[in-house]
């Protein structure tokens, strides 16, 4: 398990606002490890934070970070690396800041409202950066190795003297995706590659939603997704092999854990709003 997570309540910097991550890590734990215990002390130390500019704080923080981890004498020489997905609730917003191909959705009336998109070496503007480092993509993989094209660690990959740490080969300047939390948001979910391999963003909300709504507790939720989504048997690979890890943060707005269920237990809006898509299309033929 190369996996690490972190869940704040409440920042003993900033008490205010809370914290949650995932971190995947790959080629071994210690990036991982290191970015659980630390990365939200790099975001709060940045001047940006406290001047209110949370995005570019957490997109410093991440910079940050990688940088003290390489010039550490002991992580310095690792070859592991790790993705890295955050989301900071913090003055009536959720901050997501993500590298790599860990994903946060939110479930607003049951509707999906995607939170990051994956790092991948496939995309044109990914390729960009990474050939104009000298690097290449083969077979989906930054120089046929490695499958994210943003990660923390994977120092081998930022040895480019003449670029700045946002122009290596394989970054760690996130993208950052602010959203407004208004009442009509019930959860987050956080989780590793290993979920949405297996199951999209509104599969994955309706399976949550509908659980919640039946009265379940959040981590037990959480066990039934990733139960749902590891595979029967690893013999042979594939989907559902993966390290899992899930962060489902419920939204209480000032209310009750039993109201939170309440509004969970209520039709999907997504679903209403397919209904009305339907009952408009049939209008159109008549």
């Amino acid at each position: 398990m190369e996996d690490a997570h972190t869940t704040l309540l409440s920042l003993p910097d900033d008490p205010g606002t809370a914290f949650f991550a995932v971190y995947d890590g790959h080629g071994g734990s210690r990036i991982a490890q290191y970015a659980g215990k630390h990365l939200h002390k790099c975001v709060v130390k940045r001047p940006e934070y406290h001047s209110g500019d949370t995005s570019a704080a957490i997109r410093q923080g991440f910079l940050d970070l990688d940088n003290v981890m390489q010039t550490d004498e002991v992580l310095k020489d690792e070859l592991a690396g790790s993705t890295a997905i955050c989301c900071m609730l913090r003055n009536g917003s959720v901050y997501c800041g993500n590298v790599g191909d860990s994903r946060a959705v939110g479930s607003v009336g049951g509707r999906v409202e995607e939170l990051s998109s994956d790092h991948k070496p496939s995309l044109a503007s990914e390729q960009r950066r990474i050939t104009a480092a000298g690097g290449w993509v083969e077979l989906n993989r930054v120089n046929g190795n490695l499958a994210l094209s943003r990660a923390l660690g994977d120092f081998v990959f930022k040895k480019n003297e003449l670029k700045g740490p946002e122009e290596q080969i394989v970054t760690a300047c996130p993208d950052v995706v602010v959203r407004e939390l208004t009442e009509d948001w019930e959860f987050i979910l956080i989780a590793c590659d290993g979920i949405w391999d297996v199951m999209n963003n509104q599969e994955v909300v309706n399976f949550v939603r509908t659980r919640l709504g039946m009265g379940m507790e959040p981590e037990d939720v959480c066990e039934d997704l990733m139960m749902r989504c590891l595979a029967p048997d690893c013999q042979m690979g594939g989907l559902g092999c993966d390290n899992m890890t899930v962060v489902l943060v419920c939204l209480l707005h000032s209310g009750s854990w039993r109201e939170v269920q309440e509004k969970c237990a209520s039709p999907s809006r997504a679903l209403a709003n397919h209904v009305n898509e339907d009952e408009n299309s049939d209008l159109d033929l008549q």
